[in-house]
């Protein structure tokens, strides 16, 4: 089996093509600011090119449904919808929190995930590694940094742009209990929404074009201003 993942959550944006047997056969990541719409076809068309495929190959395509940039997802969303309608082939959609949460595999501290969800607050979720995956300690929620930096306690890993963005702020609570990531475990990955897409797709645990949709966590402004109006 063949799986072809879209991770466009944040501005890094990529694809990735793995194989049950074979592992993974290409990753494309670019961390530029210019949107998905431009960059996603040409990064999906020269991982297959690069690697001797065609979309006839691929078996299951998976996509990242979020939280994270409500433009990046309904592109990724999009695209997957295009795909999986010309070739034929199943969907299976991935919490983007869940697969970026994979970058720290047997991490001994509690991993605190920070998307910028703009608005002063961050998307975030903080998972435990206990076995052989994670378990999910507090549900992907759009936050206040302070407010969710009150509920840590102990040593706690933390990354993502969110990260970046409020480390000041972090570092200046947690003291010695914040603990960085590096910069290249610092992104989502689509290797990573490759990897859970395939376990679900080996589950059986297909989603219906018409179902897939990007989990927003909170309103879009222009929802709001439309609630608001009405």
């Amino acid at each position: 089996m063949k799986v072809l993942a879209i991770e466009t959550s944040t501005m890094l944006g990529g694809v990735a093509i793995i194989d049950e047997t074979a592992g993974l056969i290409a990753e494309t990541r670019l961390n530029v600011k210019t949107t998905h719409s431009e960059r996603l076809m040409t990064a999906l068309d020269n991982a297959l090119g690069q690697s001797d495929l065609t979309l006839a190959d691929i078996d299951v395509f998976a996509v990242a449904t979020g939280p994270g940039s409500f433009t990046g997802l309904r592109i990724g969303l999009s695209t997957v919808k295009g795909l999986s309608y010309a070739s034929g082939k199943p969907v299976v959609t991935v919490p983007t929190l869940d697969a970026f949460a994979r970058n720290f595999p047997h991490c001994a501290y509690p991993v605190c995930l920070m998307l910028d969800a703009r608005k002063s607050e961050v998307y975030a979720a903080v998972y435990k590694w206990e076995k052989d995956g994670f378990r999910t300690v507090i549900e992907g929620v759009s936050v206040k940094p302070d407010v969710l930096l009150e509920k840590l306690q102990g040593k706690v890993l933390f990354a993502g742009e969110g990260a970046l963005l409020y480390r000041e702020k972090i570092v200046g609570i947690m003291k010695e209990r914040a603990v960085i990531a590096t910069p290249d475990k610092m992104v989502p990955s689509p290797v990573n929404v490759a990897m859970l897409g395939m376990a679900k797709a080996v589950r059986g645990e297909f989603t219906a074009i018409s179902q897939a949709v990007p989990s927003y966590i909170r309103k879009s402004e222009a929802e709001v201003k439309w609630s608001e109006k009405n």
